[in-house]
């Protein structure tokens, strides 16, 4: 199709039919965090390709000749008979449907219907799965985009030189989270900052977190704020705001690196840090055999009296080094901008992290055999009568008394004999209700409070049976120690360790004979 005018007209069309596309995208119901995570990226998908029509027709209206010169050739002729125009596109049309006699008539309608479709709706070939697109732009450890993945980033940062202490991963997310309140990793030292291995952490950082943000938060303009905040470092860097964190000491490293350059000895070619030590080498047979063979050299000595040879251009170093500095300072601000945006899927991040960390290994893969199965995707062709089933299948419950094996509640005599009214709080559980006296005799065997006794430092005992509250249970610790109990601490006398001579200690005598010298 040569014609400008009917460019346009298909244009405009397919912008109009789009943005009623992008609309039965947005209005569909999104129950869980997948279905509206593929929705939204469907929606990302519609919103380029509006972007691109409206890109060719901007350049197709800023053409005006030839758009002029085609409203000319379509204006009525001087003669009424002349059908000559006419019949030369009628010509050129015919060429076309002979040059391509199987193209579709129907492919931007196919093309909207793809865009739409919810999944197998019709229920035929039931055991085939279609491949999620969205779901492959996500690890597993991230979840479909629920959680964030900085496991390669925390043993990055652990590696690097002068760090005070080596995080675990919950600390190292707190400290991630504290960004909000400061400057990210301003608890490290500054030659920490200053280092090439630091600019390489925090850009690797940066790269994720921004990657992460465009693949959860595809309708967010994700580039605009990254430009808004790059903008706001420069003003910010030009001031002079960031430099209690980034101040430039390259007057004081160069001072320092002539410290440390120390007396040099040009025959030895060797540093030395101190006078003392220079002089004693003078008398040492190797500077006496180094001193003579120089001064049969011909050659002058590299590095004489001990003044260094300055380099061709001082100026090359320093300005590198200050471009390394900015570069790592700007990286830094950018990736504390988008951990701001990132602040609720980091809690919720650390909160799984705990939570995975109390669970059982049958419960961890009882939990992945969950995840492995595919989500069904609901449609919108049957919501009349599933309205219906839900309200027929509404149970009338006005006590909020628990559900049975039959989904329907139990009975009230039930509900009062096993005391499901009376609730039970436990303190070392993070303040956990249990509803009944058999679900709180039960939970102190179970994964919730096993880890709250852990994190306390105590071991779950029957010593421990009944104690709900943080103070009892340290109180009770105290007094069975002092009473001589040490089976609460049996792991001083239940685990066993080996010498170098295979000899088999409880760890309590391994670790006094070891104190004593004897191992």
């Amino acid at each position: 199709m040569d014609s400008i005018i009917e460019a346009q007209r298909q244009a405009h069309e397919e912008v109009e039919r789009y943005e009623i596309a992008l609309y039965s995208l947005l209005s569909r119901t999104q129950p869980t965090h997948e279905v509206r995570l593929q929705t939204e990226h469907k929606a990302a998908h519609v919103l380029d390709r509006i972007s691109s029509r409206v890109a060719t027709l901007k350049s197709q209206y800023d053409e005006e000749e030839s758009r002029k010169a085609e409203i000319d050739a379509l204006t009525a002729p001087a003669q009424p008979s002349d059908l000559s125009e006419f019949y030369a596109r009628l010509v050129k049309v015919q060429e076309h449907y002979n040059k391509y006699p199987d193209v579709a008539a129907g492919a931007f309608e196919s093309e909207l219907a793809a865009l739409l479709e919810e999944g197998n709706q019709d229920g035929i070939d039931e055991e085939y799965e279609e491949e999620d697109p969205v779901s492959l732009l996500f690890s597993g450890e991230e979840a479909y985009g629920k959680y964030v993945d900085l496991y390669v980033n925390h043993t990055t940062y652990n590696n690097l030189k002068s760090i005070a202490k080596r995080l675990p991963y919950l600390q190292y997310l707190d400290v991630l989270l504290a960004a909000q309140d400061g400057g990210l990793h301003s608890e490290l030292p500054r030659e920490t900052r200053h280092s090439k291995e630091y600019e390489v952490y925090i850009q690797n950082l940066h790269d994720y977190l921004l990657s992460f943000l465009k693949r959860t938060q595809p309708l967010v303009d994700v580039d605009s704020k990254h430009r808004e905040a790059n903008v706001e470092f420069q003003n910010k860097w030009e001031v002079g705001e960031l430099d209690v964190y980034w101040e430039d000491h390259s007057n004081k490293r160069t001072a320092s690196s002539e410290e440390a350059a120390g007396i040099w000895c040009s025959a030895c070619q060797k540093g030395y840090s101190k006078q003392t030590v220079y002089d004693a080498h003078l008398t040492s047979k190797k500077h006496v055999k180094a001193i003579a063979k120089q001064a049969a050299s011909s050659a002058p000595p590299q590095n004489p009296n001990g003044i260094q040879t300055p380099p061709t251009n001082p100026s090359n170093g320093t300005s590198s080094w200050r471009s390394r500095l900015r570069n790592a300072a700007l990286l830094t601000y950018l990736a504390n901008s988008l951990l701001i945006i990132l602040a609720p899927t980091i809690n919720d991040t650390k909160s799984n992290v705990e939570r995975r960390f109390s669970l059982t290994a049958r419960e961890r893969e009882q939990e992945l055999l969950e995840q492995s199965k595919p989500t069904a995707t609901p449609t919108n062709n049957g919501d009349a009568a599933g309205e219906e089933e839900e309200e027929e299948e509404r149970i009338y419950n006005p006590l909020k008394l628990p559900l049975g094996w039959d989904g329907k509640p139990i009975p009230y005599w039930l509900y009062k004999l096993h005391g499901l009214g009376v609730e039970y709080r436990c303190e070392i559980c993070s303040d956990h209700v249990y509803m009944g006296r058999k679900n709180f005799d039960r939970h102190f065997q179970e994964s919730r409070h096993a880890f709250g006794m852990r994190a306390l430092g105590l071991p779950n005992t029957k010593h421990f049976h009944e104690i709900t509250r943080i103070e009892d249970a340290l109180t009770l610790a105290e007094k069975l120690k002092r009473e001589g109990k040490h089976e609460i601490f049996e792991q001083e006398t239940m685990e066993e360790l080996e010498d170098d001579e295979g000899n088999v200690y409880n760890k309590k005598t391994y670790e006094d004979l070891k104190k004593q010298g004897l191992i």
